[in-house]
């Protein structure tokens, strides 16, 4: 009897073993270099972290991942850096644009984004790589003229569209989770959410709202905000009167839009180019 149990002891203590070394293994496995771009490495880790989080295939993660690497490596070969004075003086010309001021807009993305941190850092990566495509692109991208901008906008009128007033469904609830699931589930009746119709004027609200709306498609819930000690979605059933702007009020927005697509796509092709020439190697 004690030596079957000693036997079984034994056979534990292999499994536990067995069992160590297999984990130990994939840990290391996870962790181990898959190639290595201009001595910056890149692991199997990254790369499956990169096809989760994406929903994207294998190659595609690492394509991305690739020219990640170049992009930073770029920006540290010429000097570039984005402080936090960058982001506010950046989000302070957005808001401008849109008839705020920068507490007001950070008050509107704070209910957007529930890691506003992470809204910071991905603003100070826009700005880094808008310092960098200045520096790239200067006298290598034709600068958009009259006709340019002005085929754009007749080819993409409704992109300029803004409606006198807004049929909306607005929920509302003290409970965030609460509407957080009437969200999800807008045909259920959850306890604690409170729908009733409105009819907008945009002519009577303020600045922060009509940039909501505007940017809200129909059939679609806008962003959580606060109003009256409670928060607040609407549900876009109807835009009426919606108005073509004026190509002089939008002149500079497609401006900027054409450039930057053509900013795009010579940075494709220069990010293309590096590859080739850029020392990567496939170790796994």
């Amino acid at each position: 009897m004690d030596g079957k149990r000693n036997l079984f002891s034994v056979k534990k203590i292999l499994l536990a073993l067995v069992t160590f070394a297999s984990l130990s293994f994939a840990q290391q496995l996870v962790d181990a270099i898959a190639l290595v771009v201009n001595d910056e490495p890149i692991t199997l880790y990254d790369i499956e972290k990169r096809k989760a989080q994406a929903n994207i295939s294998k190659d595609k993660a690492v394509s991305q991942l690739i020219d990640e690497v170049l992009f930073d490596q770029l920006v540290d070969d010429n000097n570039i850096t984005a402080d936090i004075f960058d982001v506010n003086n950046y989000l302070e010309k957005l808001a401008a644009s849109n008839g705020m001021d920068l507490y007001e807009f950070k008050s509107i993305i704070r209910q957007q984004y529930k890691d506003y941190a992470a809204y910071e850092e991905k603003t100070r990566q826009l700005i880094l790589r808008e310092k960098l495509t200045n520096k790239l692109v200067r006298g290598n991208v034709k600068v958009a003229t009259e006709e340019d901008l002005k085929i754009y906008y007749e080819n993409n009128k409704n992109m300029f569209k803004t409606a006198s007033k807004v049929k909306a469904i607005q929920y509302s609830s003290k409970d965030r989770r609460a509407l957080e699931e009437a969200r999800t589930n807008p045909m259920l009746n959850i306890q604690g959410v409170n729908k009733a119709p409105v009819d907008l004027d945009q002519s009577n609200l303020n600045p922060q709202l009509r940039y909501i709306l505007n940017e809200t498609a129909i059939n679609k819930f806008t962003p959580i905000f606060t109003s009256d000690k409670h928060y607040v979605s609407l549900f876009i059933s109807h835009k009426e009167n919606q108005d073509i702007i004026a190509f002089e009020n939008v002149r500079d927005r497609i401006f900027n839009i054409v450039m930057q697509d053509r900013e795009k796509k010579y940075l494709k092709d220069y990010f293309e180019k590096l590859k080739l020439s850029a020392d990567i190697k496939i170790v796994r």
